[in-house]
């Protein structure tokens, strides 16, 4: 018998297809490999300008904590009043971080890339937290005080917040003080009381005029919003808290017996003052591909400050305000 014959065309054929195999399989290889060094590259670089990102935000805060160390420094004996007239209230408002460092006696910086300082963009403010009710003046141990719940009552009323989301308020802070059973925790940040039943839309109208502080704090009336001092002052209205802010633009009060007789009211003493101690720093920084908030708790104690919590990601990324109820000061 005669062996089988193959045409020759049928084996090229067959060697050209294990080639255009071998070639194709060695171009997704190397597409792979080259996609692969692409997005490491690109993930450290993130990382890396995150990283310069926090370092300069602590910069910002100390910055901040250099400002309201000043600010109590240079008050001498008048350190205990606090009003939107001082440094630490005018906001930074966004810009190149090159325009700081021209500032510097040097007139440079360090930055190794002055193109990058060209690209970074830094903004922020001081808020005067005393400016706000303190969540936590509601509650007496596991009780609830009947003074700070009718300042809360006459301030969801100025809100127009419905009156059930304040029962589910002290009802749910009596719960996680009392840590019975199925209790949530005791919230430490204003987005938290969501774990007590208190809605979105609650909690976006409620922000600007309410603080979670530690222990009872007063109201600085120096600082405090219309709202807050509305439903601060027992039995003062609307038109009289307006009266008074309007005052208070042109002439702060230097002590709270002032405040008392521009009121007509007496017995604000443990309530209200004119100082402040709680702080909060709000930073944001901009880089190429990259943006960073974070937010900040300060305690002051004469001229001693110390950091409470810091804050950066998802909850710190709430809009800066523009008004002057507080902000970073420029450093021109």
């Amino acid at each position: 018998m005669k062996p089988a014959f193959r045409p020759l065309y049928k084996q090229q054929g067959a060697a050209l297809l294990a080639a255009m195999l071998t070639v194709a399989l060695v171009a997704t290889l190397a597409a792979g490999a080259l996609w692969q060094q692409w997005r490491t590259t690109e993930v450290e670089s993130a990382e890396r300008q995150r990283t310069q990102a926090r370092w300069l935000l602590n910069g910002a805060l100390d910055w901040a904590r250099v400002i309201l160390r000043e600010d109590a420094r240079a008050s001498g004996t008048n350190a205990s009043t606090d009003h939107l007239a001082e440094p630490w209230a005018v906001p930074l408002q966004e810009a190149r971080l090159s325009s700081f460092l021209s500032a510097l006696p040097d007139g440079s910086g360090d930055l190794e890339d002055a193109n990058l300082a060209q690209q970074v963009f830094l903004s922020g403010q001081i808020s005067d937290l005393q400016a706000r009710l303190n969540v936590n003046n509601l509650l007496q141990g596991d009780k609830i005080d009947s003074t700070a719940l009718a300042a809360f009552e006459r301030l969801f009323d100025a809100l127009g917040v419905p009156p059930q989301q304040l029962q589910l308020l002290a009802q749910g802070l009596q719960a996680a003080q009392r840590q019975s059973e199925g209790a949530p925790l005791m919230p430490q940040r204003v987005s938290q009381l969501a774990w007590l039943g208190l809605s979105p839309a609650t909690l976006a109208v409620l922000e600007p005029h309410i603080a979670l502080l530690p222990g009872n704090t007063p109201v600085n009336v120096n600082t405090a919003t219309l709202q807050v001092l509305y439903a601060s002052v027992p039995g003062l209205s609307m038109s009289n808290a307006q009266r008074l802010i309007a005052q208070r633009a042109s002439t702060h009060w230097s002590n709270l017996d002032m405040f008392q007789k521009a009121a007509g009211r007496t017995n604000l003493d443990s309530t209200h003052s004119v100082s402040t101690r709680y702080f909060e720093v709000m930073g944001r920084l901009r880089m190429p591909q990259t943006t960073l908030q974070e937010r900040s708790l300060l305690q002051r104690d004469n001229v001693d400050l110390k950091v409470l919590w810091r804050d950066s990601g998802q909850w710190a990324q709430t809009a800066l305000p523009v008004s002057r109820q507080g902000g970073l000061a420029s450093l021109q």
